[in-house]
This record gives structure tokens, sequence and C-alpha cells, in this order.
């Protein structure tokens, strides 16, 4: 087996990280959408923890095609 090979194995399961970051903004604004149609009153006050929360998750994808990069290129 190609050394290679095991560089691109290890990318493609790294980068199923920026995936999972995707699914998990989704369920960040769909609960977030939830909860604000059933108390419109509070939606304010949490709107801006959706973002941050939203900031995070992408911030994790990021960092999994960081490493998927590194993985490929550098290593």
């Amino acid at each position: 087996m190609d050394p290679a090979v095991g560089k691109f194995i290890g990318a493609g399961l790294a980068s199923l990280g920026m995936g999972l970051a995707a699914i998990g903004v989704g369920n960040i604004f769909g609960n977030f959408l939830s909860g604000a149609l059933r108390n419109p009153s509070a939606a304010d006050g949490q709107f801006a923890r959706a973002f941050i929360g939203a900031a995070l998750a992408e911030g994790l994808g990021i960092f999994a095609l960081v490493v998927a990069l590194v993985l490929l290129f550098v290593a």
C-alpha cells in the first residue's frame, strides 16, 4: 500500500468535521427558531447566543479543514 493513500484517507476523515459543523449550525438555528416561535418575547435575548453557538460550530469546521489541509500538504 502506498504511503500517500493513508494521507488521503486521513484528510478525508478530517474533512468530515466540516459536514458535521454544518449539521450543528442547522441544529442551532432550527432549535432557536422553534424556541422563538414558542416564546417570541424571549427570542431577542437568545439571538446573540445563537450566533455565538454558530460561530463556535463554524470555527470547529474551519479547524477540521485546516487539519485536512495540513495532512495533505505538510505531513
